[in-house]
């Protein structure tokens, strides 16, 4: 086991970076994080009492700048959304964005996700779970450091209800196809469209190649297309979603 590894319990899939923060990001940060930031605690988070009410709950991992993450928030004033980001910058965009659109339904975590997935949230608490476009860590020897690896999707897996949803998105072919592949072998989750065959998913694997393999679903219409996104696509480069539910 590594040293990394000894230390956290588990490879992280982030390097913490010391990206500018700007005066903004920083100021909103400072003031809102007290009243609606969700602190780090080895201890199971009483989600209705965070949010002061009974709703579904969704918990989004890795939320950017949370210009999605926001609008998610704000479409769907029904739902509760917990954000987990690790970056400052991001973490007081989104608190930004959160004061600017009065968002009631939405609460962030500055830390580790699995580290706040496996100890603060309770087993069958969650409707659903976003992980859109995580660093898809390009070269072979950095896989391992993949947020997507089977140990963390059965965790992801036992913290959603039955019929609850886990929704991941890549524009990296590569790892679309590692996701495809770890949760289709998770044994709790099953696709919510047709799942390929084994061979031909070995077969995908073996090649790098997804083209024409089935297993991927339509953007649903909840997750906005970024502008990152739309550049990508009218280039001529794919965008994967995959949305598992719970059995």
């Amino acid at each position: 086991m590594s040293e990394e590894a000894r230390r956290h319990g588990h490879i992280r899939s982030f390097v913490r970076r010391a990206g500018r923060t700007s005066d903004a990001q920083q100021r909103h940060f400072a003031q809102m994080m007290p009243a609606i930031g969700i602190p780090y605690r080895p201890a199971a988070l009483d989600l209705a009492a965070a949010f002061g009410r009974d709703a579904p709950k969704i918990l989004e991992i890795g939320c950017g700048m949370g210009e999605t993450t926001a609008a998610i928030a704000a479409a769907h004033p029904e739902n509760d959304y917990l954000g987990l980001e690790v970056h400052v910058p991001g973490v007081g965009a989104l608190c930004k964005l959160i004061a600017e659109k009065k968002l009631a339904n939405l609460r962030i975590g500055h830390h580790d996700a699995v580290e706040v997935v496996r100890d603060m949230l309770p087993a069958a608490s969650l409707a659903g779970i976003h992980i859109f476009f995580p660093d898809p860590w390009r070269k072979t020897r950095h896989h391992k450091r993949r947020l997507i690896q089977p140990p963390f999707v059965a965790l992801l897996a036992s913290r959603l209800q039955p019929g609850g949803y886990l929704h991941c998105a890549t524009d990296w072919e590569n790892y679309a196809l590692q996701m495809l592949d770890v949760l289709s072998r998770e044994p709790s989750l099953e696709n919510s469209v047709a799942n390929p065959a084994p061979a031909a998913l070995q077969t995908a694997l073996a090649a790098g190649s997804a083209a024409g393999l089935a297993g991927f679903a339509p953007r649903p219409a909840y997750r906005p297309q970024t502008k990152f996104e739309t550049r990508g696509l009218r280039l001529g480069h794919g965008v994967w979603d995959l949305v598992f539910r719970r059995i």
